[in-house]
């Protein structure tokens, strides 16, 4: 009797979720006042009645379905709520309304939303960067010769690394960054021609007032260190495993999320000091100064010296990189470039122009690399990359047209790929026609984040 009944509801469901999608308000409002509790039910998908009426556009359905105190909050399996919903297929004025009715709980929604945001690769922040303590000479220099400062060592950008083979048949490596002492690097901070930078100090549970640093604070520091000659006769202590990895890939994508994350900081500062030694604005010699972050024109009366000039500081480059749908939402556009393993397509990309939003710059890029024209922009997270010094930004994009022409210029070849094809290259079936991004590159995230998602989204 039970099994017939939960059958019916079932079916109850099934059916009026179904008049939520198609907009029809009269038999939405019968079915509810002969049961309220469908109003916030999930159907097999995960989605309730207001993801239906956001989805698909139905402003009097979601007012409707407000009135009635309807949960604005419920998520589903792709962590999207209805507002969500409204703003990926371009229904502003749903998304303003489910907005405003939201606003009595926005703390509760933001935080259930942090929650959910994923950890990229290179994303980990291990340390905590105390920009407050770059400009405090004393405390820094007291940081640079305690026995307990970390010191990691690049040469010409690559890093130093240790690497040992671990017990098992899967011939797997631990590589870790070399963690040095003052001791083993004292020679190479004498010399003029090394770069210092301070990367920041270790995070604590309990951190003690800032207003009282002192040499003695408890507070492990770390810095990195670059030189162009090689600087392995001068490192005292090194581990015999140890070597300075070549090319920044696929090297760095084997470091654990700690190391990734500290590399992310350092190797991009210190590869804006390699490209920066002189004044981009008179060509003059420039000094470093605040730990690293800053370099001064040595020429007095250039005009970087007047006023804020973004030139002495260190550059972030943006970049968009994205996921493009098929207007039926059951295909995705990737595509490779001739320096890709054999096999393997990804997202396409483009860096962003002066002057354009993330979402123009979508579109362009688009357009550009594989002819299909893009409508619906929305961004679902970033990653440093520090190759040398980009911020990737992560979005998912619905195409309009679906006719494919490359630009051989910057891809060899862009298709079409049904979900089911990129299920079987994410679980690497042997029947799959192309090999998943590395999941530590965000384009993996965005494509595995896009399988999740309900076919009908």
């Amino acid at each position: 009797m039970t099994s017939v009944q939960m059958s019916a509801g079932d079916e109850l469901l099934e059916k009026y979720l179904d008049c939520c999608s198609r907009g029809d308000l009269e038999k939405v409002s019968v079915m509810m006042s002969h049961s309220s509790e469908l109003m916030n039910q999930r159907g097999e998908t995960g989605w309730t009645a207001l993801m239906f009426a956001a989805r698909n556009g139905h402003f009097e359905l979601a007012k409707l379905l407000l009135s009635k105190g309807c949960d604005t909050t419920t998520t589903n399996r792709s962590g999207q709520t209805a507002r969500d919903v409204a703003l990926f297929w371009g229904h502003r004025h749903i998304a303003r309304l489910l907005s405003t009715s939201r606003d009595h709980d926005t703390r509760q929604v933001l935080s259930s939303r942090a929650v959910d945001e994923p950890e990229n690769y290179f994303n980990r922040e291990f340390l905590n960067r105390t920009s407050d303590k770059r400009t405090h000479s004393e405390w820094l220099a007291a940081k640079r010769s305690s026995p307990e400062t970390v010191f990691i060592l690049f040469h010409n950008l690559n890093p130093l690394v240790t690497s040992r083979a671990e017990d098992g048949n899967d011939g797997r490596s631990d590589m870790t960054l070399c963690k040095l002492t003052v001791s083993s690097v004292e020679q190479l901070l004498k010399k003029s021609e090394t770069v210092v930078i301070f990367l920041g100090v270790e995070k604590q549970e309990r951190c003690p007032n800032p207003s009282v640093w002192q040499e003695g604070d408890g507070l492990v520091a770390w810095f990195a260190l670059n030189t162009e000659n090689d600087p392995t006769e001068s490192i005292k202590a090194k581990d015999p495993n140890s070597f300075f990895l070549n090319g920044p890939m696929p090297g760095l994508l084997k470091l654990s999320d700690d190391d990734a994350g500290v590399i992310a900081q350092a190797r991009s500062v210190l590869a804006w000091h390699s490209r920066y030694s002189f004044c981009p604005t008179c060509g003059s010699k420039t000094k470093v100064e605040e730990a690293g972050y800053k370099r001064t024109c040595l020429r007095a009366g250039c005009r970087s010296l007047q006023g804020v000039h973004n030139t002495c500081y260190p550059r972030v480059d943006p970049v968009v990189i994205m996921l493009v749908i098929h207007p039926d939402g059951n295909q995705c556009l990737l595509g490779r470039k001739k320096i890709f393993p054999p096999g393997m397509f990804s997202c396409l990309a483009g860096f962003i122009e002066p002057g354009e939003m993330i979402e123009a710059a979508v579109r362009r890029e688009v357009l550009e690399e594989s002819g299909v024209q893009v409508g619906v922009v929305q961004y679902l997270s970033c990653q440093a990359w520090p190759m040398p010094s980009c911020l990737m930004i992560g979005c998912h994009c619905v195409a309009v047209t679906t006719d494919i022409k490359v630009d051989e210029n910057e891809i060899e070849e862009a298709r079409w790929f049904t979900r089911q094809q990129v299920i079987d290259a994410l679980v690497k079936d042997k029947q799959a026609v192309f090999n998943m991004p590395p999941r530590q590159a965000i384009a993996h995230y965005l494509i595995k984040h896009w399988i999740g998602f309900n076919s009908n989204l």
